[in-house]
């Protein structure tokens, strides 16, 4: 009796959905994915278009915006910076993110751990404005007048990306179960140096390799603070970017489409990676 009262209330349950919960979700998943899709249609549209003055859609079809941009000397270079920057928050954010996750991990201290967590969160809590108002405070003085160099660029994004990273090594530790591999190998004599590098490294590489991709693609499209601390030498894409839509339509959107090219292989690296991790 119970048995066929629970067949009858799951049928009942799954007729709803269909009936009337599938199409309510259908139709907001459909309104979702028409707000995010037609602005980078219209890019795309518009990066092909030949004239684009106060109509709906560009009239004309030509490759000439992308011509253009590609012997733009400014563009060049402003995409080979943003390429040096990403190179080096990536290099700099697995130096200090792997050993930084690790402690959080072996933190004997719950109260140690949460204030840690605090503190690496805070870029994410505090809007980039407020770091950039300090590194023009602190990096203009006479001590340290680095104010528009790339490494400090450099060290802008690494304090904006690092806690995605901690926050993915970590929660990929706690799946893995490194205490207890590490606990077997510390029996049978291993050190801490070869536990770390036999046992802890090879097991983060996926999760490494998908966080410093997500990382990438935050580096690229990150905005506000680069606009603020870039010198003129040293403007990264997206800065260069924001001066291409005071001319031709035509010449910024062909730009925008680039940079979200280039952040589209970025995140659909970090997910072949993550897929592959999950194997």
């Amino acid at each position: 009796m119970e048995k066929n009262q629970y067949l009858c209330n799951s049928a009942c349950y799954k007729l709803n959905w269909l009936v009337y919960e599938a199409p309510i979700m259908g139709f907001a998943t459909l309104l979702y994915l028409t707000y995010l899709f037609i602005p980078i249609l219209l890019l795309i549209l518009g990066s092909f278009g030949q004239t684009w003055t106060n109509t709906l859609f560009p009239s004309g079809v030509t490759l000439g915006w992308y011509h253009e941009l590609w012997t733009d000397g400014s563009f060049r270079r402003a995409f080979l910076v943003s390429m040096e920057v990403v190179t080096g928050t990536c290099v700099f954010c697995s130096l200090l993110a792997v050993p930084l996750a690790y402690s959080l991990y072996r933190s004997a201290s719950k109260r140690v751990m949460v204030a840690a967590r605090i503190v690496f969160l805070l870029p994410i809590a505090a809007p980039p404005l407020v770091l950039a108002f300090g590194f023009i405070l602190v990096f203009t003085s006479d001590a340290a007048p680095w104010l528009g160099s790339v490494w400090l660029l450099v060290a802008g994004h690494v304090v904006l990306t690092l806690p995605y990273l901690l926050q993915t090594l970590v929660s990929d530790m706690r799946h893995l179960g490194l205490e207890e591999l590490e606990a077997a190998a510390e029996s049978l004599g291993a050190g801490f140096g070869r536990r770390f590098r036999d046992i802890v490294l090879p097991l983060l590489r996926h999760s490494l390799g998908s966080g410093l991709i997500m990382v990438a693609a935050l580096s690229i499209g990150e905005f506000q603070l680069s606009n603020l601390i870039a010198g003129f030498l040293y403007r990264p894409y997206p800065v260069v970017l924001l001066q291409a839509f005071y001319g031709a339509t035509g010449f910024a959107c062909a730009a925008t489409v680039i940079l979200l090219a280039l952040a589209l292989l970025a995140s659909a690296g970090g997910a072949l990676m993550a897929r592959f991790a999950s194997r």
